[in-house]
């Protein structure tokens, strides 16, 4: 039988990889989607539930075409019966959203949303179980989901959900974007995601996604391009502090080398820094503290990793732009984010983060820029949702990073 999907959220993430896998799959005759942007909902509405997906590959660029979509706003009252039914009979869903904190946010919020929709599907026994992806960029992003969901469901129904839906986590290596300068979209031949519309949804074409493990008796996906993973933390650690600290460096760095797209650094030795970084102080940490986890975490697994994702970092035909890259730099210097985080957890293994150190002083001159008068250690502190008072460990990286910026 036919299998239904429900996204929520309209971003590059959902439109470019949740929905164009449904559709390539071949095994979803319904395709939903949850959108809070009118207009966008009625372009793809006068277009017959038709979008356009283009997508970086190797030698170019091609662009795809969903079709069959049907998209609805949770803030029109009219669509919410239509996207409550939805939610009842599908059998995958997925959050896309900007960040966990819009889980609940709207009226109804996404978590109102899919409590009200999951409430029918425990009401009826011939509507199928389901699985719900969080993408929100988070290692426990589908634990926040699931209990926003289960705080507006009562006792009975909490305790019965377990049998009939799973929350799972992602770990999303996907490099994506929405492109709005005309100029690139003429240049680049891209087409926009819906006639009328004035921007373009551009995906590379990675889609080796890992999931956690799927437990549900009997339950089969749909989707069958993910991965699943008994333990997906060691992974959310590599894609983190790996993945996402080695972009965040190539971009604060190619942001002083004023560079305009990331693969202008393949001309440059940039390249080269970025990958002792990605390698030395991403990999030495991580495969010792994940040895015998995967064979990604030995030294020819990361290699093979790092080179892939450098490779695809540069692709000419994304044009990942550096402002993308840097921007909320101070998000990106959160004591767990990419940079600090991953200093941290070099530190933690005996390896001097010296080039993420680099790249750190990088993105706290932008703060200071904006914040003229600021010391490096308060701008820190600000990052670090903390007081003037900094603990020894706090000092430290702010001395890793104060010496750094002498090298800027």
């Amino acid at each position: 039988m036919a299998k239904t999907f429900v996204g929520i959220g309209f971003g590059p993430i959902q439109s470019g990889l949740f929905l164009l896998e449904t559709a390539k799959s071949g095994n979803f005759g319904r395709l939903v989607v949850a959108e809070v942007v009118p207009e966008v909902v009625a372009a793809v509405r006068q277009c017959g539930g038709r979008y356009w997906v283009n997508v970086a590959e190797a030698q170019g660029i091609r662009s795809q075409q969903i079709t069959g979509l049907e998209i609805y706003n949770p803030l029109d009252a009219g669509d919410v019966p239509q996207l409550l039914s939805a939610v009842a009979a599908a059998d995958e869903i997925a959050t896309a959203l900007p960040s966990m904190e819009f889980y609940q946010r709207g009226s109804p919020s996404p978590a109102e949303l899919l409590a009200r929709g999951l409430r029918r599907k425990l009401a009826t026994r011939d509507l199928p179980p389901a699985v719900i992806y969080a993408a929100e960029n988070h290692n426990h992003a589908a634990e926040q989901l699931r209990d926003a969901v289960l705080a507006r469901l009562d006792t009975d129904e909490s305790s019965r959900l377990a049998d009939r839906v799973q929350f799972v986590n992602t770990v999303i290596g996907k490099m994506s974007g929405v492109v709005t300068d005309p100029r690139q979209i003429r240049r680049d031949g891209l087409v926009p995601l819906v006639e009328g519309r004035s921007h373009a949804v551009l995906v590379e074409q990675f889609n080796r996604i890992l999931i956690s493990q799927i437990r549900l008796a009997g339950f089969q996906r749909g989707i069958d391009a993910f991965q699943e993973k008994a333990d997906l933390l060691p992974f959310e650690e590599a894609k983190l502090y790996g993945h996402n600290a080695a972009h965040a460096l190539m971009g604060y760095l190619a942001n002083r080398q004023r560079l305009t797209f990331i693969h202008e650094v393949d001309s440059t030795g940039l390249l080269n820094y970025v990958e002792r970084a990605f390698l030395d102080e991403s990999g030495g940490a991580l495969c010792h503290r994940h040895a015998g986890v995967d064979p990604l975490f030995t030294p020819a697994g990361w290699a093979e990793y790092v080179r892939d994702l450098l490779v695809r970092m540069v692709n000419p035909y994304l044009r990942d732009r550096v402002d993308r890259v840097i921007r909320d730099p101070q998000r990106k210097l959160g004591w767990d984010d990419r940079l600090v985080g991953t200093m941290r957890l070099a530190l933690e293994h005996g390896i001097e983060p010296r080039r993420y150190a680099l790249g750190a002083a990088a993105a706290v001159e932008l703060l200071l820029a904006e914040q003229p008068g600021q010391s490096i250690a308060e701008v820190l502190a600000s990052a670090w949702c903390m007081g003037a008072e900094l603990q020894d460990d706090h000092r430290r990286i702010v001395d890793w990073i104060e010496q750094a910026r002498e090298e800027l």
